[in-house]
């Protein structure tokens, strides 16, 4: 692999530190890259498009910098409190959510926020968007699992889940999605919405990382990394990753390996090379590839692939448009219906209109 890879990673020092790694003969070496202080409070979440890293704080802010001219690209002003979450989808929008429980959509181009929705009646605590760039998953403190119609801006499915999860993930072929709340990790298939397995890590989960569509990365409150099969709901590995706690874990494959990479408390970011075998049943501890010192405390990651574009995301918005129908279209091939258990299903096809007596 030619290519060079960024890490990018948030502190309690406010401080977003940026590292260029690529792969040599005698390991993975890092260099300085840059670091961006323009946080008041410590950095919350990170996120990285092909062109931007967006960071979102406890000052309220979400920052922006430019990774082709190396310079800061301002702030985004909205949310009230915490920004907690923040996810790209394609090269035109982001996602951001916060202890406000405002979902926002910006567009990339003028840094407009372009939709602002009332998500959760609680903090919103995290987002994933699916594959395709139709739909995302948002969970808060409100106990509940919403689902966004991400073509026309709308809620789609609302799921009472009884605890305040902190994590929601897609698979990366989006058949699959995981909600985390505390040390429990459910496993929901897309096409029943519904509940197909349970693990429990020891300690409380801090992130999550999908390896490939069933293979999962599990960084929780203590110096240890465990892996799961989330289809044949197995732990299949662990090891010990850092000194202290592991904050976050993101991955990327580089040929038939896939690089896994941790954050700690320690200030360390550290690339871990994990051959991925689904016919196993134990999967061989990784080997380390290489490390760097931040000598900040970590609170968050992100991995910036420069020549990573989802297409997917950039098609024009297909025909369908209703969450029942994008559904339909995600699970046609496997000709599926969808059952939903204990879900809300909003018709947005027809504007809600107010209830009248017409005396009819």
């Amino acid at each position: 692999m030619a290519a060079v890879v960024g890490l990018i990673a948030g502190s309690y020092e406010q401080i977003t530190f940026g590292y260029l790694v690529k792969p040599g003969e005698n390991g993975w070496t890092a260099e300085p890259d840059f670091t961006h202080h323009a946080h008041t409070a410590s950095v919350s979440v990170v996120a990285a498009s092909e062109r931007f890293v967006v960071t979102g704080s406890k000052d309220e802010t979400i920052q922006v910098y430019d990774m082709k001219k190396k310079t800061d690209h301002g702030a985004l002003l909205h949310h009230d409190g915490t920004v907690t979450c923040l996810e790209f989808y394609g090269t035109t929008h982001l996602l951001s959510g916060g202890e406000d429980g405002l979902l926002c959509v910006w567009g990339t181009k003028k840094w407009e926020c372009l939709k602002s929705i009332k998500a959760h009646k609680g903090h919103v605590t995290s987002l994933s968007v699916h594959p395709s760039g139709k739909l995302a998953l948002s969970v808060g403190t409100d106990k509940t699992l919403r689902t966004w119609n991400l073509i026309n801006g709308r809620s789609a499915f609302i799921k009472n889940i009884k605890l305040n999860a902190h994590i929601v993930r897609w698979s990366p072929d989006g058949d699959r999605y995981v909600v985390v709340a505390n040390d429990k990790l459910d496993i929901y298939k897309l096409e029943t919405a519904s509940v197909e397995g349970t693990l429990t890590n020891p300690k409380r989960i801090s992130s999550v990382k999908f390896l490939n569509n069933s293979i999962l990365a599990v960084a929780g409150d203590d110096e240890t990394v465990r892996i799961c099969d989330v289809g044949k709901l197995k732990w299949v590995c662990e090891f010990k990753a850092h000194e202290t706690r592991v904050k976050a874990v993101d991955s990327l494959m580089v040929e038939d390996n896939c690089v896994v990479v941790t954050a700690s408390n320690d200030g360390f970011i550290k690339l871990w090379k994990i051959l991925l075998k689904e016919a196993s049943l134990e999967l061989e501890s990784p080997t380390l590839l290489g490390e760097v010192n931040t000598t900040a405390r970590l609170t968050c990651l992100a991995l910036w692939k420069p020549s990573t574009v989802q297409e997917i995301a950039e098609k024009p918005a297909p025909e369908a448009t209703t969450s029942a129908e994008i559904l339909q279209e995600l699970t046609r091939k496997k000709r599926v219906q969808i059952t939903g258990e204990k879900v809300i299903l909003e018709d947005e096809s027809k504007p809600k209109k107010k209830k009248t007596d017409r005396g009819k």
